[in-house]
């Protein structure tokens, strides 16, 4: 694997790579999840570049940017053992030459205002950002990224259709530990007693899907049931939504749905979600 920490030389490495070329962007810290999306990118392409870069941009005031998990020489043996062509670890300054402040930014308004974009003002124009400037500087064909995030990958793909981007974006559903919990970096700022809490997410979205595969269709109280159960179990809820699986808004009659949560527990801010497509069960005629 070669590795590439400045500009001029991914360009020259870039231009040694035959074949089509996958991207999996990530923050570092690898776990299981991660390595499952370096594995979909092998299926997808002849090479994979990986991005390793904590993005100073999606961060506000009081977030865990210096705090945040940095395990590179850890990383960097994972992704040699799954054949990864090339790594690309940029320093801030190379992704954000002079003031990071007077940076160009990209925002796609709406979806990125919803959610978790109320809850972290800036955080996706900071994300569509690094994520359009990575796009051009390494000119993948495509581009692998976690359903974990699912509003994340909404934004980027909305992104790349308005702006016309020449990657094709491929999600990889959620990886998860055995009792349900998403694999996520932020997992490691739980204490034993919280780890143990933590699955009530994915208990909560299980349940709730379940009860609208019944044909239920009272969202909102759907929702508050499911805030409850959550509550109850120690978490402080920031969201918990049925919504549009594209457009993140109300449900449509005939249209795939998604469940998002999000959730405190201790320092960690956990997210989750389960997609409900209509074309399962009884659903689609519980919305017409």
């Amino acid at each position: 694997m070669k590795q590439a920490n400045t500009l001029d030389a991914l360009r020259r490495l870039r231009a040694g790579l035959s074949g089509t070329v996958a991207l999996v962007p990530t923050m570092g810290n690898l776990h299981a999840g991660h390595i499952e999306l370096v594995r979909v990118a092998r299926q997808l392409a002849e090479r994979v570049v990986v991005s390793i870069f904590v993005n100073p941009m999606q961060f506000s005031g009081g977030e865990d940017i210096e705090t945040y998990p940095r395990t590179m020489a850890e990383d960097k043996a994972q992704l040699e053992q799954e054949g990864v062509a090339l790594l690309f670890a940029p320093p801030v300054d190379v992704v954000y030459p002079g003031d990071m402040a007077k940076h160009t930014r990209v925002e796609v308004p709406g979806i990125s205002e919803l959610f978790c974009g109320a809850s972290r003002p800036g955080h996706f124009v900071g994300v569509a950002t690094v994520v359009c400037k990575l796009f051009n500087m390494v000119q993948p064909d495509i581009a692998v990224f976690g359903q974990k995030d699912y509003q994340q990958l909404m934004v980027i793909k909305h992104m790349v259709a308005d702006l016309a981007v020449p990657v094709a974006i491929h999600g990889v559903p959620t990886v998860r530990e055995p009792d349900g919990l998403a694999m996520s970096s932020r997992n490691g700022y739980l204490t034993p007693e919280q780890r143990a809490r933590a699955p009530v997410l994915h208990a909560a979205l299980q349940q709730t899907a379940a009860q609208l595969m019944q044909g239920m269709t009272h969202y909102q109280q759907l929702e508050l049931r499911a805030r409850d159960r959550i509550e109850q179990a120690g978490l402080k809820v920031d969201y918990f939504s049925i919504v549009d699986a594209h457009s993140l808004g109300d449900p449509v009659s005939g249209k795939d749905l998604v469940i998002l949560v999000a959730a405190y527990l201790g320092k960690a801010r956990l997210i989750d979600n389960l997609e409900i497509p209509v074309s399962q069960g009884r659903l689609d005629q519980a919305l017409s």
